[in-house]
């Protein structure tokens, strides 16, 4: 096991260390301080390669565990928060578990995302998306800055089509009763979210 291997190279990284201290002479000291040194590197290498090989095993049983309780598409796993918080800590505490909040990317995304959040949290629900305009006004981005391709506005309502907040409005809801368009909103209202993780 993983353990096990660490363990083993732990081990040989204490006997070499013990072995090459005992040494008579100066003049030997530097030859097998250098042996010493090629060797604690070759084993701390190993070492550190393990710790990783470890630290990504882990994530990825973490982002399993998260998906068992989501759900998966398109590469990505949806994972709801019930909760009701402002936009930018609804945000903070999805970036704490290693996720975004959920950006869809294609109408069959924005769709199992809008089926998904009617079945977990209700008919009625809105959830916070990872969409803003705070940088620049009428430039809808993504968490990562990036300006987004697909949008869902509702624009059923010609006298006031969507996005019709302006600068008090610089957030965007998924509305299920309104079949998975796009408001955008207040940040600060408190709404519920999904956290969206990269499926690797």
């Amino acid at each position: 096991t993983m353990e096990f291997r660490v363990c083993v190279l732990l081990g040989a990284l204490l006997l070499v260390n013990c072995s090459l201290q005992q040494t008579p002479s100066r003049k030997k000291l530097v030859k097998k301080d250098t042996t010493k040194d090629a060797a604690m590197e070759g084993l701390q290498k190993q070492i550190n390669d393990i710790v990783q090989e470890l630290n990504l095993l882990k994530e990825q049983q973490a982002l399993q565990t998260v998906c068992l309780k989501g759900i998966k598409t398109h590469g990505k796993c949806f994972l709801a928060e019930p909760v009701k918080k402002r936009y930018h800590t609804a945000s903070e505490d999805c970036n704490a578990l290693g996720g975004v909040l959920g950006t869809p990317t294609s109408s069959d995304e924005n769709d199992q995302l809008r089926d998904y959040i009617r079945q977990r949290l209700g008919p009625n629900e809105q959830i916070w998306l990872g969409v803003n305009d705070m940088v620049t006004e009428g430039t809808w981005m993504d968490q990562t800055g990036v300006s987004i391709g697909y949008k869902n506005w509702d624009t059923s309502n010609s006298r006031s089509p969507q996005p019709d907040g302006g600068q008090s409005q610089n957030c965007v809801v998924l509305s299920v009763a309104s079949r998975g368009k796009w408001f955008d909103e207040n940040c600060r209202e408190e709404k519920p979210s999904v956290c969206q993780f990269n499926i690797v």
